[in-house]
């Protein structure tokens, strides 16, 4: 596993080599007259060589926009800059420390899951904050550290797309869906919550299956803590970050207000232009109300408690939240090439033609085909660790076979976020393992690789089975994924 990660090269040339393949495999399909017939409007389908004269000045007018336009940038931009100004005042760090300060001792272990399950709102901080404050506040109890590095890292890397909150995740995904899809229906999109009551509800799901596993297996097998490695004691919010966690929390509460004001009247302000409130631009344009609250709530916090001096602090905060954009710039430029040759080519409709019409011959039932889906998510990301570029690859060609099989391509993203967070802890690939093994190695020196695996891996089978069997039961009752989302999905037939 380890052997096999360290092989592949960079995401941002990974995806270049797509590219190359992609003009390689539209030049082979083009000469060998590779076509199909399109399911909707029953026009003849051929492969577009992306190495002829037409395709080559294509590729040097469109290069720009493709990487401009992909759907998931803007997205994603816009949400750093608000969620920037929520982490460098504080706020997110100082709410996080205050819930786990004030825990009753017998419901800790349920308290630091369900923190690092909320962590994932603010991307990597659960990593960088939530598991080693576990170690800590396990340590200062009498407990077995070890134990609650683990609990913390099954909730923040295991739950990774889990939340009540709307996540960094989100939008990214979103985009990646919209931009697949738009593969077969050009004019789908996928809303940022798209998949939100399912996430809603796993989130305390997953945050009972954690905790019971921790305390029924972990924590026995491990037994307590020999080391000699003195207690840690537990860092509570002074009296002047509590000030601002609730100046924070009234900005919060008028916004919410705001929000209802809006949508509860027939004719609100907000509503939709048919007056529903699955149209409503709240929905749609999520992002941005997510932006207003974290700056506004953020800003409230950091000048209260003087990370904020002045109004260009607040400038500074996003400067630094977009820092962390740039390797991900660079990486969104080739995926958005390969998305865009890919659609251009009509390799991706005719994969995904012959792909359906191949499940359909096999007539494989609903749910082997999504179990399936899920462990070979899961299966790849032990190779490959970053969600986004998984899905940049995998999206483009299982969310429009899904498509004509009948499935939704909000519910092709919630399965494989299923399966891209449960083995998120069992692999070294995941970008923050090395980090863990320090964590672990502060109490035991003797702590490695084969010390993590073989101690998260009970709750990786257990999210495995739990998860994949709540999606089972979510499509079997017919519960919509989120705000006005289907489960299934029909092709336009064209007029």
């Amino acid at each position: 596993m380890e052997r096999g990660g360290n092989a592949l090269p960079d995401p941002a040339i990974l995806f270049a080599l797509f590219c190359l393949s992609i003009l390689l495999l539209s030049l082979l399909g083009s000469l060998l007259n590779w076509g199909g017939i399109h399911p909707a409007t029953g026009e003849a389908i051929s492969v577009k060589s992306l190495a002829s004269r037409d395709g080559l000045h294509w590729i040097i007018l469109e290069t720009v926009r493709n990487f401009t336009s992909f759907a998931p940038l803007g997205i994603v931009m816009v949400a750093l800059l608000g969620m920037g100004i929520a982490e460098t005042s504080g706020l997110i760090k100082s709410a996080i420390n205050a819930m786990l300060a004030k825990a009753p001792p017998k419901m800790v272990t349920l308290l630091i899951v369900f923190a690092g399950l909320l962590s994932n709102v603010a991307s990597d901080l659960g990593y960088i904050l939530i598991i080693p404050l576990a170690g800590v506040i396990f340590h200062s109890l009498g407990r077995n550290p070890l134990v609650g590095m683990a609990a913390a890292f099954a909730g923040v890397s295991g739950g990774f797309s889990a939340n009540i909150l709307i996540s960094t995740q989100d939008p990214l995904l979103a985009g990646l869906s919209t931009a697949a899809a738009q593969i077969l229906d050009p004019y789908y999109e996928v809303s940022v919550m798209a998949n939100y009551y399912f996430m809603a509800v796993s989130t305390f799901m997953i945050a009972a299956v954690v905790t019971v596993v921790t305390v029924k297996w972990v924590e026995p097998r491990l037994g307590p803590y020999t080391g000699d490695l003195p207690r840690e004691e537990m860092e509570k919010p002074t009296a002047l970050e509590k000030k601002g966690l609730k100046r924070a929390g009234w900005v919060c509460l008028g916004w919410i207000a705001l929000l209802v004001l809006g949508l509860a009247p027939e004719n609100g302000i907000l509503r939709g232009a048919d007056g529903s409130l699955l149209g409503t631009p709240v929905l749609r344009g999520f992002i941005t109300i997510l932006f207003l609250i974290a700056v506004s709530a953020g800003a409230a916090y950091g000048f209260t408690v003087g990370t904020y001096k002045q109004a260009k602090d607040i400038i500074t905060g996003m400067n630094e939240s977009m820092k962390t954009l740039a390797s991900y710039l660079v990486l969104v430029f080739f995926c958005a090439q390969f998305v865009a040759w890919f659609d251009w080519s009509n390799l991706g409709l005719l994969l995904a033609i012959n792909g359906a019409n191949f499940l359909q011959e096999v007539n494989l039932h609903w749910i082997p085909l999504f179990v399936l889906f899920i462990l070979l998510t899961g299966f790849i990301n032990l190779f490959m660790g970053s969600a986004s570029a998984k899905w940049a690859i995998m999206g483009p060609i299982f969310i429009p076979i899904f498509m004509l099989l009948g499935y939704s391509p909000e519910l092709s993203q919630a399965v494989f976020r299923v399966g891209d967070s449960i083995t998120n802890i069992i692999t070294p690939m995941m970008v923050y393992f090395a980090l863990v093994i320090v964590y672990f190695q502060k109490y035991d020196k003797k702590s490695g690789i084969g010390t993590i695996i073989a101690t998260m891996l009970p709750y990786s089978i257990a999210l495995f089975i739990s998860w994949t069997l709540l999606l089972i039961l979510w499509i079997w009752l017919g519960i919509p994924l989120g705000p006005g989302v289907d489960l299934f999905y029909t092709l336009p037939v064209a007029q």
